[in-house]
């Protein structure tokens, strides 16, 4: 089952290199058997304008979401989002996007909690195949499969939910995030309404408008460290080396209960990643309600200040 790992040098260093590709590597397997290669944006114009040969396209809330719950898919509808898109179990999934992957992360993510054996992400992503030059298509290519299977989302061990962070803040190991002016409480791209210089109609794309979801609180939760989700990238869109996430995240515990979160949760699976898939470590759920869901509850503890 599944094809076999990219065995770049590059890649050795994490601690599970299997859940990465290079371009160099996803260019030499483009259109091989059992390989499904999936682009995820915030921006959901830049498939259509060119995407790499072979891909298509997953749109996180449109067709991960479901509408009536404000939640994600349930295990039939997953299954038959697999169908339609003509991916099987057996398939490798390769999934890359713009954004640093913060998108695409996100629906390596979902995939995760269907337990789909073997999905990857490509370093760079997006940025990273366009800056290498490597060739792009502006063709769709789904062709619809029969036969995935029906599994149970897996919450428990990929996710916590509000009841539990607020029962628990004291005994987690909680990192937001966000930039630091809204981890303070100064910040103001939280609050989405046009008096406040935040109109919907400015927004450049998904991703800048979900940024500017409207909350009610400003600030994070107790206890809670910043580390900006930009820590753990270089500037060409990679994956920082194995010795440098370790020094970002030196002071933390790397046993114990983590939990990252953000505004509305897409930095939070990326950082899921990283923490249980480049550095190996256990003990790790996504708070995927993040901020959107904390700052607007009432009652909820808030702390301001660095």
């Amino acid at each position: 089952m599944g094809i076999e790992l990219d065995p770049s040098p590059n890649l050795r260093q994490y601690a599970h290199p299997g859940k990465l590709v290079t371009s160099s590597w996803l260019g030499a397997k483009l259109g091989g058997p059992g390989l499904k290669v999936v682009e995820s944006d915030s921006d959901p114009i830049l498939y259509n304008i060119g995407h790499l040969p072979t891909a298509i396209r997953i749109d996180l809330h449109e067709d991960l979401g479901d509408p009536v719950t404000r939640d994600f898919l349930d295990g039939e509808s997953f299954a038959r989002l697999m169908d339609a898109k003509g991916i099987t179990r057996d398939d490798t999934v390769v999934l890359y996007g713009d954004d640093s992957n913060l998108w695409a992360s996100y629906t390596l993510w979902v995939f995760e909690l269907f337990g789909h054996p073997d999905v990857r992400l490509l370093d760079g992503g997006r940025e990273a195949w366009m800056q290498d030059e490597r060739e792009t298509s502006y063709d769709a290519p789904p062709e619809p499969t029969t036969g995935y299977p029906v599994v149970d989302r897996d919450d428990v061990s990929h996710r916590i939910f509000v009841d539990e962070v607020r029962s628990r803040h004291d005994a987690l190991q909680l990192i937001d995030l966000r930039d630091p002016e809204d981890f303070i409480g100064i910040g103001t791209l939280e609050h989405g309404s046009p008096a406040e210089g935040n109109d919907p109609a400015t927004y450049s794309d998904y991703s800048d408008a979900v940024t500017h979801i409207p909350v009610c609180r400003s600030g994070h939760i107790p206890g809670a460290v910043n580390i900006p989700q930009r820590a753990t990238l270089h500037p060409n869109h990679r994956f920082r080396t194995r010795e440098e996430l370790d020094e970002v995240f030196s002071t933390l515990d790397a046993s114990g209960a983590t939990v990252p979160y953000c505004h509305a949760g897409e930095r939070a699976a990326h950082l899921w990643f990283v923490l249980h898939h480049l550095l190996g470590w256990d003990d790790v759920r996504a708070y995927d309600g993040s901020w959107v869901e904390w700052g607007n509850m009432v009652r909820m503890p808030t702390a301001t200040g660095a």
